[in-house]
Order: C-alpha cells, then structure tokens, then sequence
C-alpha cells in the first residue's frame, strides 16, 4: 500500500517550468519569442536598459504585475550587454535553462554613425554574455543552452544564396559586428562544450518592426498618406534586393535551434528574395495607390559600402529542425499595411481634433 500512495503523489507531481532570459525582450523578435515561450509553458526573464522613456509596447499586452505571483510569467530586469557584471548577477540569481541573444544596435546605416557602440553592443557584448554563461555553468554545474542571434548581413557581398557553409563579407559595423559575435558562439561550443547555436535570421518584418527600418518606413508612410496626413515618402536604394519573412515564424527557428541533441548554427529565410520596388509595389497597389506618385530618392539614404542581394538557402532548418516560413511576402505586406492603416486612421483622428499637429511629414 505504501508504495502504491508514494507512486500517486509522485505522479501528482508538477514538472518545473523551463526558464528562458531573453536580452532584447522590448524588441520585435524579443515580443514574438516571448510570446511563443509563454505559450510553451516557459517562465521567462527578459533584460532591459534603464532608460527615462518606457520602451515596453511591445510587451506591454502580455505584462502582468509582479506581486500577482501566480499569473505573472515574465519578469523584467534591468542590465546590459555592456555591463558584464549585471549579466552574470542575474544569471545566478535567475537559473536559466535556455538564454536567448537577441539584444543589439541592429540598424545598418545607424552603425555607420556609431560604429564604437555598435561593436562594443553586438560584438563584445555577445561574449560578455557567452562568457557569463560559461562561468556560471562552471560554478553552479548547470547546463544552460544559449541561442546568439546573427543577421544575413554577414553575407553581405557574397552572391546568394546564402547557406552556413557561405563565406562572411561583412559591409557594415554592425554586419562585422554580428560576424564576431557569430565566431564567439562557435568558439565557446568549440573550446568549451558550450551548447551554444547561431541563428542566421535574413530579414524578418512584422508590424511591430521599428520605424526606421525600410519596410516599416514604407508601410507607416503609406498608411498616413492613405488618409491624407503625408504626401512624400524619401527613400534609398530601391534595387536592394532582400528575403524577407515573417518575425513571428522566425522565433519559432530559433527556440527549435535549442530543443536539439546538438547544438548547431543554421540559416533561417523564406528563399525568395523580393527588392524594395517590389515591397513598395505590393504595399502601395494594395490600397490602390502608384508609389512613383509619392516616392522619391534622397541620397542620404545610399549607405557607404551597399549589400546588393541576399537570398538565404534554409535546406538544413528544414531538414533538421522541421521548420518553415508559413507567412508568405505578400501577405507579410498586406499584415504590415493593414496594421499601419489603423494608426494612420487613429492619427487622422486626433489631427482633426486638434491634438495632433501632422506638419512633420511632408
């Protein structure tokens, strides 16, 4: 009889939530992977810069209160990749099963203009935090699996496609940034045991992408001159030719990276690649509009050593890793349009109301 009631409390028996610490939590990818490891199960901590301005909106809808213990699954900290200090701190306080990298000055062109951050940040800051991993791995002997979020631009003026066995030719600070912390991950798997993948993501979009990346740029001008507010929309080069997928499948990638027996590097894309003509084309036919009537080409956009083409080879995320995009290009367009024509409309509001001055844009 004893040993029959100790198997029923055994099987009563919860297992313990896995733990993720996430950097770049208030990110696009940092709110779609949350998201997706709240609904696994996770307990998941994300690391934040202090800043006077609150950056959370893209986590604010799946934020509970902390002091609702029960209900609150993601805890915020506040740390930094270039304060390897506040990174060790929380990875012994906080006891990870998986750490996720997603944390960068991710802008091309803005990495021209701050290349010094832009390294110290993508770069150094990587292995700071691989180097945090190894010693409390060390210390405390617990496994931790650690993802490093890399970029296509690696690549950069390397004829596509793109696989993991496709030679780096960085073209930017931040392209040879993410270049060093790619190594970085393979050296501490290498040198260490580390399990430790490289997820090399071409460019994924959604509408929570920031503003001042080219697609959302398109489609947050189109949604305001859709409704009047704006007239001209000022852009670059428009033959850059890119693989854009969708945010919300490329997290799922990079979570499966880490549910492996080994760990492993692997590129993440569509395999279509789509110039920005082609974004503005889709986008603007959509509501009807000719992009040629409001777009214009101002030089300052040009960056100084361009990546004409990127194209990713995903066969092994494939095969591997049983993944693949769901989200296709034109209705990742027509995602992004609909979701900027409402915030136009809302602005439109306001602007006649008289809360809102619309003269920023021409």
């Amino acid at each position: 009889m004893a040993s029959e009631n100790n198997g029923s409390r055994s099987s009563n028996v919860q297992t313990p939530r896995k733990v993720a610490l996430v950097t770049g939590i208030t990110g696009q990818d940092g709110s779609y992977l949350t998201e997706l490891l709240l609904s696994k199960g996770y307990e998941v901590h994300g690391l934040i810069r202090r800043s006077s301005n609150f950056n959370t909106q893209r986590i604010n809808h799946i934020y509970i209160d902390p002091h609702n213990a029960n209900k609150a699954l993601m805890k915020l900290h506040y740390a930094d990749l270039s304060d390897a200090s506040s990174l060790r701190r929380w990875l012994d306080v906080i006891k990870p099963d998986e750490v996720y990298n997603l944390a960068a000055q991710s802008h091309v062109a803005v990495s021209f203009e701050i290349p010094d951050y832009t390294a110290d940040v993508v770069a150094t800051g990587a292995l700071r935090l691989l180097e945090a991993v190894r010693s409390h791995t060390a210390d405390s002997g617990r496994a931790v699996r650690y993802y490093q979020a890399g970029s296509s631009e690696m690549f950069g003026a390397t004829p596509p496609p793109q696989s993991e066995t496709t030679p780096f030719h960085p073209r930017s600070p931040y392209a040879a940034s993410k270049v060093a912390a790619h190594w970085y991950t393979v050296n501490y798997r290498e040198a260490y045991g580390l399990f430790a993948c490289n997820g090399i993501l071409f460019n994924h979009e959604s509408p929570r992408r920031g503003e001042n990346f080219v697609t959302r740029k398109i489609t947050r001008a189109l949604g305001r001159i859709k409704v009047g507010l704006q007239r001209k929309l000022f852009l670059g080069n428009l033959q850059a030719s890119r693989d854009w997928g969708f945010a919300g499948d490329y997290v799922e990638a990079m979570w499966l990276m880490l549910q492996q027996e080994k760990a492993d590097d692997y590129v993440v894309a569509t395999e279509e690649s789509h110039t920005v003509e082609e974004f503005l084309e889709v986008s603007f036919g959509y509501l009807g509009l000719d992009w040629k009537e409001h777009v214009e080409i101002d030089e300052r956009y040009f960056r100084p050593a361009e990546v004409d083409n990127l194209k990713g080879d995903a066969s092994k995320a494939k095969e591997v890793l049983g993944w693949k995009p769901k989200v296709g290009f034109e209705k990742l367009v027509k995602m992004m349009v609909d979701e900027d024509l409402e915030i136009a409309k809302r602005e439109k509001l306001l602007v006649d109301a008289g809360h809102m001055d619309a003269q920023q844009q021409p």
